[in-house]
């Protein structure tokens, strides 16, 4: 099993899987929140993208945080408990957020957990960049993406 788990491929499936499984659960966790009354009437920042393009975005940025994450896993020699712990930790604000924002309505919880997230992409982005030099392209979208969702929550918390 784990010569098997040491296989690019079978790697980037499992992390491929475990990236989906986040967005998945996320969007069940908000409960439809984006099409509630309380999200529509909230007032919404002038740079707040179209709907149709949050889902583009999270499957282009999961596709890429994927690749991203093999690469690094392999990089490192082993898959370990630093990393892994880390990965974790940002699947589990990933997928809470979409919980605390648009499940329970705590705007301001929710840029707390979003900013934690925003840094957490920081630090992959930054502390594993001279390990990765061109594969840290592929945690970029992740980073702007973050930028524009952490900006669009504060301009929420503000201005609510």
């Amino acid at each position: 099993m784990k010569a098997m788990f040491n296989k690019p491929i079978v790697r980037f499936l499992v992390f491929l899987i475990a990236n989906f499984l986040a967005l998945y659960i996320g969007v069940i966790l908000m409960n439809n929140g984006p099409k509630t009354d309380w999200y529509i009437s909230l007032n919404k920042a002038p740079w707040t993208p179209p709907n149709w393009l949050f889902g583009v975005a999270w499957t282009s940025i999961m596709l890429f945080f994927s690749i991203y994450m093999t690469r690094l896993s392999f990089k490192t020699r082993e898959f370990n408990r630093k990393l892994l712990f880390l990965y974790t930790l940002q699947w589990l604000l990933n997928v809470s957020w979409n919980y605390i924002f648009f499940n329970q309505h705590k705007t301001f919880l929710g840029l707390a957990v979003i900013v934690a997230l925003w840094l957490l992409i920081g630090y992959f982005t930054l502390k594993y960049y001279k390990t990765l030099r061109w594969y840290t392209l592929f945690i970029i979208p992740y980073l702007i993406w973050m930028t524009i969702a952490t900006s669009l929550n504060a301009y929420i918390v503000i201005n609510n």
